[in-house]
């Protein structure tokens, strides 16, 4: 079964992409990612660019309105994923555990609603 994996993350972590702590930061996702790959289970996945660069498109009325950033002002920001083919919801679980931002914002695991060819 295909879940993905939605990995969040607080602006400080964001921060700590391009800062003096970006060989650690990087360093905890190489080895995650190794560790997906090397189990086999990846069936695709990407990182994502900082909240800042997102444009929310909502259409009222027949109007197309957009929104620069992020949409909500909250605490995590949604920054990349993976749709994982494993057995069950514990595999999941196991695997979104082990993701770096599980311990600092969160990680989201949601089955995949039809499958795919």
């Amino acid at each position: 079964m295909k879940y993905m994996l939605m990995f969040y993350e607080t602006e400080a972590t964001f921060a700590d992409r391009e800062s003096a702590n970006a060989g650690a930061y990087w360093a905890g996702w190489t080895a995650y990612i190794q560790a997906l790959n090397a189990a086999g289970i990846v069936a695709s996945g990407q990182g994502l660019q900082a909240p800042a660069t997102a444009t929310t498109v909502r259409v009222q009325g027949g109007t197309r309105r957009l929104q620069d950033g992020p949409f909500a002002d909250t605490k995590e920001q949604f920054a990349g994923f993976f749709i994982i083919d494993v057995p069950n919801l514990d595999d999941a679980l196991a695997w979104a555990a082990r993701a770096p931002c599980a311990e600092t914002a969160g990680v989201e695991v949601r089955p995949a609603l039809l499958p795919m060819a």
